[in-house]
């Protein structure tokens, strides 16, 4: 990576700390952190322009639409705005943008309207950083935020939402697991996510079987 390209990555960082360090602790610096160093390495493996990998990493949260009453343009906007700031150019400045447009899970029924081997990758990282131990402890970190039940067995999981219901949804933080997390495994893109999806989804059963016994009172 040329100095130009090193300057942009560490403003970049520079302002997504600003920009992020208020956030609730599933979605705030360190979760962009984490997403930042598993797109770098799954891009290895990888054919891919690593500045938009790496951009689109680190802006990929940088105004959660969870976090702004739904409101989907103003993640594009914030990092279209400070991209510009930064005199990146303009296809580069699109491509980071269509990212972040694209790139959430969004319930799993909505069609991406936009495919690269950038956002593969970046989207690999961020549902890598929402499974396993990792994924565990954001699932329960956001539901105590919002205030949900940790578990009703009354409650059913429901894997048919639109895509609104899925952003309107107060289900229980466990039911979460069947309706996303548990779904991400066979969602990924690229061989590396494949092979580390596959063991952080082994220790999501793990960890279910435990907590369905302990509740129950069978341990």
């Amino acid at each position: 990576m040329n100095l130009r390209a090193s300057n942009l990555i560490k403003n970049t960082i520079v302002f997504v700390k600003e920009q992020l360090k208020d956030a609730e602790g599933g979605h705030d610096w360190f979760h962009i952190e984490r997403v930042y160093k598993n797109s770098l390495l799954i891009a290895k493996t990888e054919e891919c322009n690593l500045e938009v990998v790496s951009l689109g990493a680190l802006l990929h949260d940088i105004a959660d639409s969870k976090f702004h009453g739904g409101d989907e343009e103003v993640g594009p906007n914030v990092a279209r705005t400070f991209l510009k700031s930064q005199q990146v150019e303009k296809d580069v400045i699109e491509h980071v943008v269509k990212i972040i447009e694209n790139i959430s899970f969004k319930g799993g029924h909505e069609n991406q309207k936009f495919t690269s081997k950038e956002l593969d990758i970046v989207q690999d990282a961020d549902r890598l950083d929402a499974i396993g131990a990792i994924g565990i402890a954001r699932a329960f970190n956001y539901g105590g935020f919002k205030n949900r039940t940790m578990y009703n067995p009354e409650i059913a999981p429901d894997l048919n939402m639109t895509k609104e219901e899925y952003k309107k949804s107060t289900a229980p933080t466990i039911n979460h697991f069947y309706e996303k997390l548990l779904l991400l495994k066979n969602r990924m893109n690229t061989a590396t996510g494949v092979n580390i999806a596959a063991q952080r989804h082994e220790f999501m059963e793990v960890y279910l079987k435990q907590f369905y016994d302990e509740w129950n009172g069978l341990l």
